[in-house]
């Protein structure tokens, strides 16, 4: 696995090894079952504060696509589960904004069933 931060990007550094790892692992990159390196370590190979590696695997672990497995380390998850994951979280923005609207269930479920048949 291959990580690099630009001090100057407009993305945070924690956003950057988080969405660098994502991408590895969505292309098969960073295969299921691969231990990520520790936290201090990578911030110390990044130049990086610890919080801040630590704050991307919290990331990278709420949006599924790694796990903690305690004193063990973090590991990434299989590519089913991350794929979930990502559906799951599009799925919440969209029923968050149909009850922000004001749309009941049906009408909600009425729209996405329209976009979903508009992309295939």
């Amino acid at each position: 696995m291959h990580l690099a931060v630009d001090p100057d990007a407009a993305q945070p550094p924690f956003e950057q090894v988080r969405s660098q790892i994502t991408e590895q692992v969505r292309s098969g990159q960073v295969p299921p079952g691969t231990r990520l390196p520790p936290v201090r370590a990578l911030a110390q190979e990044l130049g990086l504060a610890a919080n801040t590696v630590a704050r991307a695997y919290r990331e990278l672990e709420h949006s599924g696509v790694v796990e903690t497995r305690g004193r063990n380390g973090t590991f990434v998850r299989a590519a089913d589960a991350v794929q979930d994951s990502e559906a799951m979280a599009a799925a919440t923005v969209f029923a968050r904004r149909a009850r922000e609207l004001g749309l009941d269930d049906e009408t909600a479920l009425g729209w996405a069933r329209a976009a979903l048949a508009q992309t295939r």
